[in-house]
């Protein structure tokens, strides 16, 4: 299933459970460091959550994404932002007309990573940053749900670029790597995106949480998701979900924020 394709099927509803996280939101602004009349793309943008959050300002941004659906519930925010169907490997802009990008959660959809960040490099003036907010295959690897849904991770992990790919994507299209960041998931996380529950396990029995996350909406099997619901429930009920959480912990982070400049 093709980008486009993925997120009109799960698009109905993304936004009653995908909300702009107030200290991920905090992080893109400290990274990306907004100019007064300067323009910013969000690559990927969906339904425009962190795109109008970080809209508030003198400057102007710009979301882009291949879904339609996105696009349609992206415009009804009517915030100061300008919305373009299209994707990130044919960036619709002219040369060196941003001061600045985001992608959020996007870029294992992307067909092309090396193509995605020339074009991003290509649109950015001098100095400009990107600034990434990702997942990597060894942090999901390190996740709780990999017990309760081993087929699903599976699959999601393997369209993760690892790390090493990513950073010479990057170094490939020009840009230089300022930043790695970790982020831990908290248990106040607003954005209910695939580890939102690594607190609060039991997020994963609603269904309009399963339904906004594409690992559970697009790439799970549905007997395996059953199973593991199930298992899951049981476990928060007899109390082995803490056991099962804690064996799970690691340093290596639950997602990374990798910031990078124009040359």
């Amino acid at each position: 299933m093709d980008e486009s394709a993925l997120y009109n099927k799960i698009g109905v509803e993304y936004d009653e459970t995908r909300r702009a996280d107030e200290f991920l939101t905090k992080r893109f602004r400290h990274f990306l460091s907004p100019s007064e009349n300067e323009n910013y793309l969000d690559v990927g943008c969906g339904t425009g959550n962190y795109t109008c959050a970080l809209a508030l300002g003198k400057h102007q941004f710009y979301g882009i994404d291949p879904s339609e659906l996105m696009l349609a519930k992206a415009r009804q925010r009517n915030c100061n932002v300008i919305w373009q169907n299209g994707d990130a490997e044919n960036l619709p802009f002219e040369n060196e007309f941003f001061g600045g990008a985001i992608a959020g959660l996007t870029i294992h959809h992307w067909k092309n990573l090396d193509r995605a960040f020339g074009e991003i490099y290509r649109v950015l003036k001098q100095s400009g940053r990107f600034v990434l907010f990702t997942s990597l295959p060894e942090q999901m690897e390190s996740y709780w749900l990999n017990y309760y849904f081993p087929e699903m991770m599976r699959v999601s992990i393997e369209q993760m670029p690892a790390l090493s790919k990513v950073k010479g994507a990057l170094q490939n299209a020009g840009f230089e790597i300022e930043t790695l960041e970790k982020y831990f998931v908290t248990d106040n996380l607003q954005d209910h995106f695939l580890y939102c529950g690594k607190h609060r396990p039991e997020l994963y029995l609603r269904e309009e949480i399963r339904r906004g996350i594409s690992s559970f909406s697009s790439l799970a099997n549905k007997d395996e998701v059953e199973r593991g619901l199930q298992k899951l429930a049981d476990d928060i009920e007899e109390g082995k979900i803490s056991e099962i959480i804690e064996s799970y912990g690691n340093e290596k982070g639950d997602y990374i924020f990798i910031v990078a400049r124009k040359s």
